[in-house]
């Protein structure tokens, strides 16, 4: 598995760095499925509809940044809570970590190969892969291909719960993959603006499932894989063409399929807008529609018992002769308005509100940029996704012009990227693994800032709450109408000390509740906290010090707290 994802995210920085140039237009996948105004307004020559995310390709100035390395650290690991175990390791690590921008082509990239080896019986030796990749090629004009992968590892805990990971390495440790690209198309017929798009995504969660959290108790089911895909066509006229209003046609495909129980996601709709003018910076965009949206699945193989059989893998086994089951079935007319306001190239705003899913639906985005060196991107979502499709699509909104947050003690990503461009976070695409599909919505704000000429903060916080949806009669039953929550904040700030010495630090915060009982509430907290200095050109020195601590309000469980020390080289190619 870590070989293909190796040969995942090589893929992607291959496909984005051997394409040859042109133009295109990228599609933002949460607004091609919302039918917000923003999607389905006819766009004008130069406007990325993917939003700030996008904003400014083709005017940077050509960078070419590629940096391998390897390292060795000594690293000391001791338990405050429930024991008091103090563990040493030695980490052997390699990785990249690059940057690549010019007229029609972007990548950045952070992977790391990390082999750790234990001191002693209790110390466990170990590797892991992390990684973070981001790009887009403009392979012809008007033909753009974007691509995205990740690697990372979380803690599973309490039948779904996931934060992030610290030192230890036990049975609740898990590796994460997701992997997605695809072409967008945007050209002009005459008066009429074209555009279509199309994105196919893999994710897979490492984690045996169908575990059993402690004696006694029921068996949690974790997702285990999906494959997403999406697809959009939409044909539209600019106001003032042929009439004071501009008039469009859409329609649009999701489609997401979970390897637990063969769910099935499948969202399509298909829309008339009409776009009204209210001055130089502010429209209108009504849409009407119709939407066919279904959640179905198979139930597992059962036994003499009726009691569900578990695999060999730990998984459920699915019984592939039984009936699909709609869990979920909603079709009929949808509609939605949106207000845009565009005061400037440095300020976006689009709110919209209408009847998606059989009920009221909010969303909106906003990107604002005061100067060259800070920014705010917040964004309200609504949707129905399994996990797989949730991360993929947080993967696809990330910029593409970034510097990975990680670990100095672990090497692991960060929730966050460093970036003055878009929403920067991935922390609330987590927080829960089931494998059960769900409606979700909530809201995710970032803000970064350069400060000065050394230093580099940024911050980002949101709410995520998820519906979810399972068959009544199958073995997900127990999952139908649970609500997760998972509030999360993430903040970072770095800076350098004179040219050859720097510092980092980073703190993040998850409260995780659910009306699940086997679940409970979860909380996690960690920080760090970095020094480094250049003995020479490419030899660098580096200590640091973790904390990661996590609390439950279940009995059954003792708060776990550890604390980490880290020493060591790394020398840059």
């Amino acid at each position: 598995m870590k070989a293909a994802l190796f040969g995942s995210l090589g893929l992607v920085a291959l496909t984005v760095l051997a394409a040859p140039s042109g133009k295109a237009q990228p599609m933002n996948q949460d607004q091609a499925r919302s039918g917000s105004g923003e999607a389905s307004r006819p766009t004008e020559p130069g406007d990325k509809r993917a939003g700030a995310t996008r904003a400014g390709r083709g005017k940077r100035a050509r960078r070419l940044d590629v940096t391998p390395y390897i390292e060795i650290d000594q690293v000391v690991d001791a338990q405050l809570s429930p024991g008091n175990d103090v563990l040493t390791y030695t980490q052997l690590a390699a990785g990249v970590d690059l940057g690549i921008t010019g007229r029609n082509n972007a990548l950045s990239a952070s992977v790391r190969y990390e082999r750790y080896i234990g001191w002693g019986r209790k110390a466990r030796d170990g590797d892991a892969i992390s990684g973070i990749v981001r790009g887009y090629t403009a392979v012809a004009p008007g033909l753009t291909l974007e691509a995205g992968a990740l690697a990372t590892q979380a803690r599973v805990e309490n039948g779904g719960s996931a934060l992030f990971n610290g030192l230890v390495d036990d049975d609740t440790r898990t590796n994460i993959y997701s992997v997605y690209g695809g072409p967008s198309f945007k050209t002009r017929a005459g008066d009429i603006d074209l555009s279509a798009n199309y994105r196919a995504g893999f994710t897979k969660v490492e984690q045996s499932d169908a575990f059993v959290a402690a004696p006694g108790r029921a068996a949690a089911d974790l997702f285990d894989k999906s494959v997403t895909q999406m697809a959009d066509v939409q044909a539209g006229i600019a106001p003032y063409v042929i009439a004071p209003v501009g008039l469009g046609v859409g329609g649009s495909l999701y489609q997401e399929d979970v390897s637990n129980l063969d769910q099935r996601v499948r969202d399509m709709q298909a829309r008339a807008m009409v776009t009204v003018p209210v001055s130089r910076t502010v429209q209108v965009v009504g849409a009407l529609g119709y939407e066919d949206v279904e959640v179905s699945s198979r139930d597992a193989v059962r036994d003499a018992g009726g009691n569900p059989v578990v695999g060999r893998d730990g998984r459920y086994v699915t019984d592939k002769s039984a009936p699909r089951r709609l869990s979920y079935d909603v079709s009929g007319l949808l509609w939605d308005v949106a207000v845009m306001w565009r005061p400037s190239r440095r300020t976006s705003l689009s709110a919209h509100v209408g009847r998606r899913y059989g009920s009221t639906s909010f969303g909106g985005t906003l990107a604002y940029a005061p100067d060259d060196r800070s920014q705010l991107s917040v964004g309200v979502y609504d949707s129905i996704s399994g996990f797989g499709g949730q991360l993929g699509r947080a993967l696809d909104q990330l910029p593409d012009d970034f510097v990975a947050v990680r670990d100095p003690v672990t090497g692991e990503l960060r929730g966050c990227v460093i970036s003055l461009e878009g929403n920067n976070c991935l922390s609330g695409a987590l927080g829960s693994v089931r494998s059960a599909v769900y409606r979700g919505r909530g809201i995710a704000m970032s803000y970064s800032r350069r400060i000065g000429r050394r230093m580099e903060a940024g911050i980002g916080a949101g709410y995520d709450r998820r519906d979810f949806i399972a068959g009544r009669d199958t073995v997900l039953a127990a999952a139908d109408g649970v609500i997760d929550e998972n509030w999360w904040v993430s903040a970072y700030l770095s800076g350098q000390l004179g040219s050859d010495a720097g510092w980092s630090a980073n703190v993040y915060a998850n409260w995780l509740s659910s009306t699940d009982a086997l679940t409970g509430n979860v909380e996690g907290y960690g920080g760090t906290l970095g020094y480094y200095r250049m003995l020479t050109r490419r030899l660098r020195a580096s200590v640091a010090l973790g904390i990661n601590g996590m609390t439950r309000d279940d009995a059954l469980y003792d708060d776990y707290w550890t604390a980490s020390a880290l020493a060591g080289l790394r020398y840059s190619f």
